[in-house]
């Protein structure tokens, strides 16, 4: 008899003991998802740290420490993947904003903000919060500028032009 659950209860379940976990190595899950792709299940984990920069010993480490805890929570068979984010990273929400205050982004707008600058462009993410939403420092103008998370069509990591 097949068992029956629910994708969304199942990572409320698991997501404290894979932020206890990261935790353990200060490490950060900035993002955990549980796709099914060709009939098999992928949990997929994204870490960061805010000291270094993510590598093979961390993702093994938080591969190997959750491996059994999973097992007993999952109901299911399903693959592990930890691994860092990428250099590209995508940013989704106020958290990540928060997290990778200070490195360079590069963003796509939906509307200009203002005449001196175009849609898509890169900057430094200075500050973000609820009220005036991203605060960026643009490449292009040497000016900061306030942004609405509504306006924007993507946000990325664009630190690969520090490297």
């Amino acid at each position: 008899m097949k068992e029956h659950f629910h994708k969304k209860e199942v990572l409320e379940k698991i997501m404290p003991v894979i932020e206890n976990t990261a935790m353990r190595y200060d490490l950060i899950p900035l993002e955990v998802t549980l796709e099914k792709e060709n009939g098999n299940w992928f949990l997929r984990i994204y870490i960061y740290s805010m000291k270094h920069s993510v590598n093979h010993q961390d993702c093994e480490n938080i591969s190997r420490s959750l491996g059994d805890m999973l097992d007993e929570i999952i109901p299911f068979k399903y693959y592990l993947e930890v691994s860092s984010p990428g250099l590209d990273k995508k940013l989704k929400s106020p958290r990540e904003y928060q997290i990778f205050k200070g490195h360079s982004v590069l963003l796509k707008l939906k509307n200009p903000v203002s005449d001196e600058l175009p849609k898509t462009f890169k900057g430094k993410l200075v500050d973000y919060n609820d009220s005036f939403g991203l605060k960026i420092l643009s490449s292009e103008t040497g000016k900061e500028y306030e942004i609405d998370p509504s306006n924007l069509f993507s946000i990325r990591l664009n630190d690969i032009d520090e490297i």
